[in-house]
């Protein structure tokens, strides 16, 4: 996916969060990060709203995040896991130290 040709589509990443947990301000926050970060790698980050506790990330589908299995996420955790699948390769500059 790195390197994607201009017209090509890029990845779509959504952060699914629970609703009743009010996890809104963390998805949103993580959200501008991964924006942020992959601006030009990325096709859309979208948020979605569930319930039952979930915390997820996706990348077209793949999850690359669970809150379930690992807790909720550090920043550059995510941004670690989701550069492997969109910009392999890519320096992070100082979150890969």
């Amino acid at each position: 996916m790195a390197g994607t040709p201009a017209g090509a589509a890029k990845p779509r990443l959504e952060i699914e969060y629970c609703t009743r947990c009010r996890w809104l301000p963390r998805a949103a926050w993580l959200a501008q990060e991964l924006l942020s970060t992959f601006e030009t790698d990325l096709g859309a980050v979208a948020l979605v709203p569930g319930t039952g506790g979930v915390f997820v990330v996706r990348v077209e589908g793949a999850v690359v995040w669970d809150g379930r299995a690992q807790g909720f996420p550090e920043p550059t955790a995510v941004k670690r896991a989701v550069r492997d699948l969109v910009a392999p390769g890519r320096s992070l500059g100082h979150s890969d130290a």
